[in-house]
């Protein structure tokens, strides 16, 4: 699954909305105990939204315009599947130093990611290891999916290997983060990226509120960690 940490770390050259949905479980103090997190995941990355994430990187503004489109039904490593377009524009100090373009291939009932696709050529393929539940207690977390990129749709050259994470975090007593976790590059001798943090504000609906970023350099490397926030 292409998540936004990585489509802005590779555009700024560093280390690297929807609604709807079950109402979470409250308590008698009025607290959301319950969130649902599929409704939030089919709101984050297969339905239609735009969003604006900015940074302060030294002296510098960098940017993100991130669009996410609906494709409909389509056919991905010979499935039939829905897919999702991420067209991100990368600025630093308002002047576009990159654009990028992924789809993400997923199936429904359950929601299943299987892989995407980007601008550069490159194709990944996703084995997802867990359920992605309807309803999560905060404080709950789990695996999500194992993801291998490769080169191209040839499969012949392997230049990636990524586990991904979620968690959901209290945020207030209306309000939770809901985070999906991008590990660093594991293939052996494979290029390092650091890791990303992508963060979505929810409420009990499953509607996102606000968003962040954070892209932390590769274990050993002097670079700063870096967090973009919604505008």
């Amino acid at each position: 699954m292409k998540t936004l940490g990585l489509c802005i770390a590779a555009g700024l050259g560093l280390s690297a909305c929807a609604s709807g949905g079950t109402m979470g479980n409250t308590n008698p103090n009025n607290i959301v105990t319950e969130y649902p997190v599929e409704t939030a995941m089919l709101n984050i990355y297969t339905k239609q939204r735009s969003e604006n994430l900015v940074a302060t990187i030294g002296n510098q503004t960098a940017s993100a315009d991130i669009q996410v489109t609906p494709k409909g039904n389509m056919v991905f490593n010979n499935k039939k599947v829905q897919g999702t377009e991420i067209n991100t524009i990368n600025k630093v100090n308002n002047q576009i130093t990159n654009q990028s373009v992924a789809i993400n291939y997923f199936t429904l009932n359950p929601l299943v990611f299987h892989g995407f696709t980007d601008s550069t050529g490159k194709y990944s393929v996703s084995n997802q290891t867990t359920t992605i539940p309807k309803m999560a207690t905060v404080g709950a977390s789990n695996k999500l999916i194992t993801e291998n990129v490769y080169s191209d749709s040839s499969m012949r050259k392997k230049i990636g290997t990524y586990n991904q994470n979620w968690s959901l975090t209290r945020d207030s007593n209306q309000t939770a983060w809901f985070c999906i976790e991008t590990s660093d590059n594991m293939l052996a001798g494979g290029t390092s990226e650091g890791s990303s943090k992508e963060c979505y504000k929810i409420n009990a609906k499953g509607d996102i509120l606000a968003s962040k970023v954070t892209i932390a350099p590769p274990a050993g490397n002097s670079g700063q960690t870096i967090t973009f926030n919604s505008k």
